[in-house]
């Protein structure tokens, strides 16, 4: 009888789109991965994972949805009819595709489709950035799908500089939560606030659903969605009233106070209250807590940005502590952007300078009308998809099906698992998971730097995504040493080995079972306006933006709404069963989503709680199951982003309810929650 394996524990990192990075132990049985746990290796995830990691990632590199073998569609198009083929067989596919696209239209006709599906430096952006630029296909402009309209209203004010950790809520006495679902997609900052209350301080949650840490709070403010930025500015024309604005911090550190002042005395009172949907005793008692406040802390989330004035909001909240002074000392300032202390060197890493000059740059959200758009000078006939899954993440979703659809578009896709897009391509390449491969992981949401290594051997035929773009660069006849890097060599020219905090120690060579914290230039905690100064032109917190003044023509933040064609707002948060569409494959995400709607709704609508439900607009149909609850406010559904399309019996997701064509008011972002619908029973 056979003896079973021992199983041994191995420190990896999780590299899914999340600002927490955590460090983690796997449980490794042979070459199979049977659990995934969190370590102590990063203080601030200390040992804590969310149970999304814990539950299904061992089903994720191991079952049945895995892709261990090049594929070649052999059905129709999105079919997901497929046979096996050799590597060999696979590349000449991507070659013979992406060469036709370039004999008959120019290399502007390839275009890379990719997003954010790793986040370790070489699998999310580095041998295919080289390859793509060698090649001179279309740029691609990332950002509006996610993240981009936050970037860009915190670079307004502080430029490139890094926030303040997280971990210094610890100093705070107030901390704002903003738009911000701790417990699902910011998980570790939830025992932070919770020692917070302990010690006395106060934690207030804004939000237009009762999150769970809503429920944990001193002051909750259940606002209309969209508003955010009439609820910033008129705090600051209040603060401003009652002579609680930092008039020597804003000497010293603040540049645009007038005309931002200006603009922001035009949201009195009564219009809070109307706009924002909060009560006047609610307003006056949150501005009392920020004046009280010796240290405020403010952690702003992404579903702020995905309404039309999204980018005015974040500017206008990131502005309040400015104006109060609440920077310069520790637990005083904006929670954002601190893994901005890593010192990364992405131009080198990712090959900047073989851009050719001139190529043109193609916005994201714009994607399903550009590879339907043959009245382009340059049209799109070829592309890859990788790092990404469009069809369960874009807008407009059935538009984007559509353009996946054409039979006259070459599609090669690369994934770890068989996802919704992937049955759209024309070739298949396997991708390794993160626990396959090396990779070196800066974090977004907090200031640790960490390495992992393969716990397992690459599971059959997959490869890592650096591997599989080096054998593209040989087949395509790329033979520049660039090309030809290991992926230790990749990862030292990811990060300046030259930053004091590495210690002399090249990237690839830090230690797999700790993480090295990011720490301002003087070598003490990040600190805003003390050891860290806003990359500004001026140098300062910049409350009006020169550049947003030339762009869109406005420099101060403002409220635009959109016309409300249907009466019900629907918002996609994130899911405590997936990270954005990852996992979307599990057992655990089958079946019909829940929808949150207040019970007045649907009471109108002669709604049941359990209900199979139908949600519709114009641009199409989901089916949902139905959860009643005054955690939402009346007139607004809730129902979580990432599903795929097997969850519907109409065979689409809440995406293809989603408007592509509303954006917001900076970097021409996606406008997720500026979705109206109506809701009906679905039919049996």
């Amino acid at each position: 009888m056979n003896k079973p394996l021992d199983i041994r524990t191995v420190p990896s990192v999780c590299p899914l789109d999340c600002p927490d990075t955590c460090s983690l132990n796997v449980q490794v049985q042979g070459d199979t991965v049977v659990a995934v746990k969190g370590s102590t290796a990063n203080p601030y995830t200390a040992n804590v994972i969310c149970n999304k990691v814990a539950r299904y990632y061992p089903a994720f590199v191991h079952g049945t949805a895995r892709l261990t073998h090049p594929l070649k569609r052999v059905g129709p198009r999105g079919s997901g009819q497929f046979e096996r083929i050799s590597w060999d067989a696979a590349l000449d596919m991507v070659h013979a595709g992406f060469s036709k696209a370039i004999a008959d239209h120019g290399p502007e006709s390839v275009l890379p489709f990719n997003y954010a599906g790793p986040h370790g430096e070489l699998a999310g952006g580095s041998m295919d950035r080289r390859f793509f630029y060698h090649m001179g296909a279309s740029l691609l402009n990332r950002g509006p799908l996610c993240g981009g309209v936050r970037g860009g209203a915190y670079a307004s004010l502080f430029g490139a500089a890094p926030g303040m950790p997280p971990v210094q809520i610890e100093h705070s006495d107030l901390v704002l939560v903003w738009g911000n679902n701790v417990t699902v997609s910011n998980l570790h900052l939830a025992p932070l606030l919770k020692k917070l209350r302990a010690r006395g301080g106060t934690l207030v949650v804004i939000d237009p659903k009762r999150i769970k840490i809503a429920e944990q709070c001193d002051m909750y403010l259940q606002i209309k969605p969209g508003t955010d930025v009439v609820l910033a500015m008129g705090l600051a024309a209040e603060l401003e009233r009652r002579q609680a604005l930092d008039e020597a911090f804003i000497a010293d550190w603040v540049a645009g106070f007038d005309p931002y002042m200006e603009q922001a005395r035009q949201y009195g009172l009564a219009r809070v209250v109307e706009t924002c949907g909060i009560s006047a005793a609610e307003f006056h008692a949150l501005a009392d807590v920020m004046v009280a406040a010796k240290n405020m802390a403010c952690a702003f989330g992404n579903g702020i940005e995905r309404g039309r004035s999204g980018g005015s909001a974040l500017r206008a909240g990131m502005a309040l502590p400015a104006l109060l002074g609440h920077h310069g000392r520790l637990g005083a300032g904006v929670m954002a952007k601190s893994g901005g202390a890593t010192p990364k060197t992405q131009a080198r890493l990712h090959g900047d300078h073989l851009i050719k000059p001139g190529t043109r740059i193609l916005n994201i959200v714009d994607l399903a009308n550009i590879l339907q758009d043959d009245s382009l000078e340059v049209p799109i006939k070829a592309t890859m998809i990788y790092n990404h899954n469009p069809v369960a993440t874009h807008p407009d979703q059935s538009n984007l099906m559509r353009a996946l659809m054409r039979e006259d578009l070459f599609i090669a896709g690369c994934d770890v698992v068989m996802t919704d897009s992937m049955a759209y391509c024309d070739v298949i390449l396997p991708a390794a998971s993160h626990f396959e491969f090396d990779d070196i992981y800066g974090a977004y949401g907090q200031n640790y730097l960490q390495r992992a290594a393969p716990v397992i051997p690459c599971v059959g035929e997959s490869l890592p995504n650096t591997e599989i773009f080096r054998r593209l660069a040989a087949r395509f006849g790329y033979d520049d040493a660039l090309f030809q890097a290991s992926d230790s060599q990749l990862m030292d020219e990811a990060i300046d080995e030259t930053h004091p905090q590495l210690e002399g120690k090249r990237p690839s060579e830090i230690a797999l079972d700790r993480a090295i914290e990011m720490m301002a230039p003087d070598g003490e905690p990040l600190v805003m306006c003390k050891n860290v100064t806003p990359a500004t032109p001026s140098g300062k917190i910049e409350l009006f933006s020169q550049d947003y003044e030339t762009r869109y023509g406005f420099g101060v933040p403002r409220y635009d709404p959109v016309p409300q064609a249907l009466p019900l707002t629907l918002i996609t948060p994130s899911s405590a069963k997936r990270t954005n569409a990852t996992f979307g494959s599990d057992p655990a995400s089958a079946g019909p989503e829940m929808l949150e709607m207040h019970p007045k709704d649907a009471q109108k609508r002669g709604l049941q709680d359990g209900a199979l439900v139908s949600v519709w607009n114009a641009l199409g149909a989901v089916t949902l199951q139905l959860k009643v609850t005054e955690a939402t406010r009346p007139g607004v559904l809730y129902s979580p982003k990432g599903t795929w399309r097997g969850s519907s019996q109409t065979g689409f997701t809440v995406n293809t309810l989603i408007p592509a064509d509303i954006r917001t008011d900076i970097e021409d972002g996606a406008c997720y929650h500026e979705t109206f619908v109506e809701v009906k029973p679905a039919k049996a």
